[in-house]
């Protein structure tokens, strides 16, 4: 828990740090937001002492962290709501994509491995590693637009923007998906395989124990641990992906949420965002050692 408000006070300390010092006048990309491009000295000065950019770094980042730790993010710099109900709203766009990203990269990467790991060195075995590796190199902007030119455009079968029904979810989540299924590809083959060649598995195989049991009892432990690592910061990182993917596809999600607060200079909004994710990092590294731990006795508290 120590290590937990370490990160998030320096996450928060961090990004308000670079929007204070980012080039530009925060006032002015704040009342342009708020009131149009032509706007006079006196809007300005009304926002600095709104904002309490007059006030100096600590005494402004003082002021927003301390209504912060009573669980109150503040109101918009821009619109002046609240912050925590359009976070909401947007994270009730941005978690189920997520989910069903992370579900449609499991169902792909597992039948993928268990069929390489089969046969390995074989023709199914080295088309499957060079299918993952040319997913983890395609970036996920251009996927995603190749997939709007050919589904969208050229096809006609899905909608490329908005987030209306849930088609308007098939291709975000087959960007995201396919990267996430290529990383878990080569973990889980490679977990598969370092597995059966643990040296005491022949044992159990001469004392008659059945092929079916070694391989849930004790080949499926072993290949998981690195599996569930990689699986807890795919769900982590894909935060990271739907920033630009829901941009690309113009979802009112996180992303969008935080792009938008970005070139408002809307400070509460985007931090509010970054604490967020720094949250979700602590929790997702603490569940991957509690799993972990219970996967493999052997490793001790302090291990972990």
């Amino acid at each position: 828990m120590l290590r937990a408000v370490v990160v998030l006070t320096g996450a928060a300390l961090a990004t308000f740090a670079l929007l204070w010092h980012a080039p530009g006048d925060p006032a002015l990309a704040i009342a342009e937001a708020r009131y149009g491009q032509n706007v006079s000295k006196e809007v300005l000065d009304f926002i600095r002492a709104e904002a309490g950019f007059e006030d100096g770094f600590w005494t402004a980042f003082w002021a927003w962290l301390a209504p912060l730790m009573q669980g109150d993010f503040g109101q918009s710099s821009v619109n002046g709501r609240d912050v925590w109900p359009d976070l909401v709203t947007a994270m009730s766009y941005t978690f189920p994509l997520a989910l069903v990203s992370l579900a449609l990269g499991l169902a792909v990467s597992v039948p993928l491995a268990l069929i390489a790991t089969r046969r390995p060195g074989s023709w199914l075995d080295r088309g499957a590693v060079a299918l993952a590796s040319v997913g983890v190199a395609i970036p996920a902007f251009w996927l995603g637009l190749l997939l709007i030119l050919l589904f969208a455009v050229q096809l006609g079968w899905l909608p490329a923007m908005g987030a209306e029904t849930t088609t308007h979810s098939i291709l975000p989540a087959m960007t995201l998906g396919f990267g996430v299924a290529a990383s878990l590809t080569r973990i889980i083959r490679s977990g598969i395989l370092e597995a059966r060649g643990q040296p005491f598995l022949p044992a159990f195989t001469r004392r008659g124990v059945a092929r079916r049991d070694v391989a849930r009892d004790h080949i499926a432990p072993h290949a998981a641990v690195p599996v569930v690592t990689v699986l807890g910061l795919e769900l982590a990182f894909l935060l990271e992906g739907l920033v630009v993917v829901e941009v690309i596809f113009a979802r009112p999600g996180l992303g969008s949420f935080l792009v938008n607060a970005i070139f408002a200079r809307d400070f509460p909004k985007v931090q509010a965002v970054v604490l967020l994710a720094a949250v979700i990092f602590v929790l997702v590294n603490l569940a991957i050692d509690m799993i972990y731990r219970s996967l493999d006795p052997r490793v001790s508290g302090r291990d972990a």
